[in-house]
């Protein structure tokens, strides 16, 4: 056969079988096929022909037929080695690409998941010990994970979505947690249809899952603090590097009065201070990165307001300052009590002058400053009667119009306090003179002794003044003011309505009354205040029909001490308030104790202070002392002075009339020796008279005291009234008083006031009865 005619035969039948034998190839390799032979055999119309055509064949026709073969042949093996190289070289790079996405998923702690859809078969990744259970994407070899119940129906609904083509990408955040689990976590289910039929239906789809609760936390973190900054209460502006403001948050609009809108760009500045402040703020904050202080501000509609600032910088990764952030608060209203709190501290509410806190602190300063300056402290003289009289809103204008009038009498520089209660006082600046100081005490006394007008009736006041000098008198604020206080009380004890310098003596006289006070509390506590008793008369029947309580204070070195030496001190300090007490129960005991053995059938006779009788309930207060120690109240008088019921009448005598519903007899002690008014003593619901003992004293030598004693008990008698005279010491004064008809006699000529054991001896020995030898015999008048 020629060349020429095997030309279609390599291209009929050789080039096709090539090619099916390539594609063959190519799907053995990707089968798995790695190795082949391959066989080359002529056409069987080439056979035949060669038995055919033999005689006119030759061998070079052959030859170049056994060539184009072998070429051929060469040629295909090239071909089918270089694409089997590239196959395996591309089988390697999958290989490699799948051992990546492994190491990648595995990493990452990614779960892959794989679903035929129409075969409703689903495959993972198990890197988690569990799957999400929505209820379609669904197999028995996997251990499932409960969904949150309230995003359960959003998973659903978005993986439906998407299969159903309506959602490019399935992608999802919810809740998870596994079967012995108790704590939900975040995470995002994210996947993508990848396989269809020809119909367009989803038929495979594959994803991932992944954990993102440290997400989420961050971003509920983010939220909240977002959140917070917007619904603080404090007002907080971001600034930028240029100190212009980026954000703020709804408390800075509300207290400011401005909208974000109206902050845009706004520059920082301070309206109410100079531009160099605003620059030396910001200076401080470049260099030190924090500023904190008070300021005044405007709000948008002009108001001024108090804010307390803090500004902090905000640093990059680098440590440079981007951003500062302002928080301040409307301290507007704590500024305002503040001031009133200053004010109620360092101010009398009443007179609106300044107290005694504020005069201690301006003291302490002037001090400091070793200015000299004098002291002068005013007490009004008896101003517990315009409050018991007219009542303390009466009281308290009479005060409102002391300091009126005390200002006046000031000098510029001189400061008017009141201390306290009707006590006032003058710090006199810059000036030690005698004369000046005598001047200014002069004109407040002048001033206060002219009448006040209240309630349409005139009123006077008098004051006593206290002067004390910096630094002869004392160099600190104590010691000024109770010098100034001693001679105060001096003035007073002088008569009052008068002003008294300070001097030694007096410190020494206060030294003296401060150690006697010490003695008294001293005394209370460890018992050294005794009951004495002295018997108490008949002139008729020469018997003891009574006994007066009297208190003494035993002290171990000085021996006892008599009442007249601490009374007055104790009446002035309040302690007569607690011996008052401890007399009232003692002797209320000891007699009814001397009743209960028949030693005794009188009374026993008290004393009560004005301040005891101005107690609240002091009627409450015997009875409960009568029903602990069982004496009747019939068995008990007490006795009142003049001058104590005269201080606070109408508290007096209800107190009085409370005793005498209880039975308690009322004697008037003193009478005679202070007011001695009728009128009063009508009004009084008292059962006795005692005639002082001044008017005794002098009864055998002296008409007058005589006719005063006789006037006395002739009253006494007449308004139904028994008359007990003290202070009897001899018998010709028992005789003038027997024949004036006294009742019952008492004083040194019966005995003198005894302990309770010598009383107790006394009542055994004489049966009450009145030594023969004392006995009174003379005829008494009708």
């Amino acid at each position: 056969m020629a060349p020429n005619h095997w030309a279609p035969w390599l291209i009929g039948v050789v080039l096709p079988a090539l090619l099916s034998s390539k594609k063959l190839l190519r799907t053995s390799l990707l089968s798995g096929l790695t190795a082949f032979s391959v066989t080359i055999c002529p056409p069987s119309f080439a056979a035949a022909n060669k038995f055919a055509n033999s005689a006119g064949s030759n061998i070079s026709d052959y030859a170049e037929i056994i060539l184009i073969v072998i070429g051929t042949c060469l040629l295909m093996y090239k071909l089918l080695s270089k694409l089997m190289s590239r196959i395996q070289h591309r089988r390697h790079q999958l290989n490699e690409q799948l051992v990546r996405l492994n190491h990648s998923l595995n990493a990452s702690g990614d779960e892959w998941w794989e679903w035929d859809i129409a075969k409703q078969e689903f495959h993972r990744g198990h890197h988690w010990d569990y799957f999400p259970d929505d209820g379609l994407r669904s197999d028995d070899h996997y251990t499932a994970g409960t969904i949150h119940p309230k995003d359960l129906p959003r998973v659903r609904k978005a993986l439906n979505e998407h299969i159903q083509g309506g959602s490019d990408q399935f992608q999802i955040t919810y809740r998870l947690k596994g079967q012995h689990s108790d704590s939900w976590f975040w995470v995002l289910d994210r996947g993508r249809v990848v396989g269809k039929d020809n119909q367009g239906h989803a038929t495979r789809m594959a994803g991932t899952l992944s954990d993102i609760n440290h997400l989420m936390q961050s971003k509920d973190q983010h939220l909240l603090f977002s959140h917070t900054l917007e619904n603080i209460s404090d007002a907080v502006v971001i600034l930028d590097k240029a100190f212009k403001a980026v954000d703020v948050n709804q408390a800075f609009c509300k207290i400011t009065g401005y909208q974000k809108e109206q902050l845009t760009n706004w520059q920082f500045a301070f309206d109410r201070y100079p531009q160099q402040f605003t620059e030396q703020l910001k200076q401080t904050l470049k260099s030190t990165g924090r500023w904190f202080g008070e300021l005044e501000a405007n709000r948008a509609n002009g108001d001024i307001f108090q804010i307390e600032l803090t500004i902090d910088a905000v640093s990059d990764d680098e440590g440079q300052f981007t951003h500062y952030v302002g928080v301040f608060s409307d301290i507007t209203q704590r500024k305002n009590t503040e001031r009133e709190l200053r004010k109620l501290a360092n101010s009398d509410t009443l007179t609106e002058l300044p107290n005694r806190s504020l005069f201690y602190a301006n003291h302490k300063h002037m001090v400091r400053r070793t200015e000299p300056h004098a002291l002068l402290v005013f007490d009004l003289d008896d101003f517990k009667k315009v409050n018991d009289s007219l009542g303390h809103h009466a009281g308290d204008q009479v005060l409102c119009a002391v300091a009126r009038r005390l200002k006046r009498c000031c000098r510029s520089q001189d400061t008017l306090y009141r201390l306290g209660g009707d006590e006032f006082a003058i710090v006199i600046e810059g000036s030690n003179s005698v004369s000046t100081l005598t001047e200014v005490a002069k004109r407040a006394m002048q001033t206060l002794n002219d009448p006040f007008t209240l309630q349409g009736s005139e009123l006077f006041v008098t004051s006593s003044i206290g002067i004390a000098m910096y630094p002869l008198d004392g160099e600190s604020t104590e010691e000024l003011l109770k010098k100034a206080d001693i001679a105060m009380y001096y003035a007073k004890n002088q008569g009052a309505n008068r002003y008294q310098f300070f001097s030694e003596s007096m410190n020494e006289q206060a030294i003296k009354r401060l150690h006697l006070e010490s003695l008294m509390r001293q005394a209370l506590k460890e018992g050294m205040f005794e009951v004495h008793y002295q018997p108490q008369y008949s002139v008729e029947r020469q018997q003891m029909v009574g006994m007066e309580a009297l208190v003494r204070l035993r002290h171990p070195e000085q021996g006892l001490i008599f009442p007249g030496d601490f009374m007055p001190l104790a009446e002035e300090s309040g302690l007569i308030i607690d011996i008052g007490n401890l007399v009232l129960e003692q002797a209320c005991k000891t007699v009814q104790q001397w009743r209960d053995i028949g030693l005794y059938k009188g009374h026993i006779a008290i004393n009560l202070s004005a301040k005891e009788l101005d107690l609240d309930n002091f009627s409450d207060h015997v009875e409960a002392v009568l029903a602990k120690t069982g004496l009747p109240a019939n068995a008990l008088e007490l006795e009142i002075t003049e001058s104590s019921v005269m201080q606070s009448p109408k508290t007096a005598v209800e107190s009085m009339q409370a005793l005498r519903r209880q039975g308690i007899m009322l004697a008037l002690d003193d009478f005679g020796t202070g007011y001695s008014s009728l009128a009063y003593l009508k009004k009084f619901p008292i059962t006795t008279l005692k005639i002082d003992r001044t008017f005794v004293m002098d009864l055998e030598s002296s008409l007058e005291d005589r006719q005063m004693a006789n006037a006395i008990i002739t009253i006494a008698h007449n308004l139904g009234l028994e008359v007990i005279a003290e202070g009897v010491e001899t018998r010709d004064q028992l005789k003038i008083l027997s024949a004036m008809s006294c009742d019952v006699c008492q004083g040194y000529y019966f005995s003198k006031p005894l302990s309770q054991r010598d009383m107790t001896t006394l009542l055994s020995t004489q049966q009450g009865n009145l030594p023969i030898e004392l006995m009174e015999t003379a005829p008494r008048t009708a």
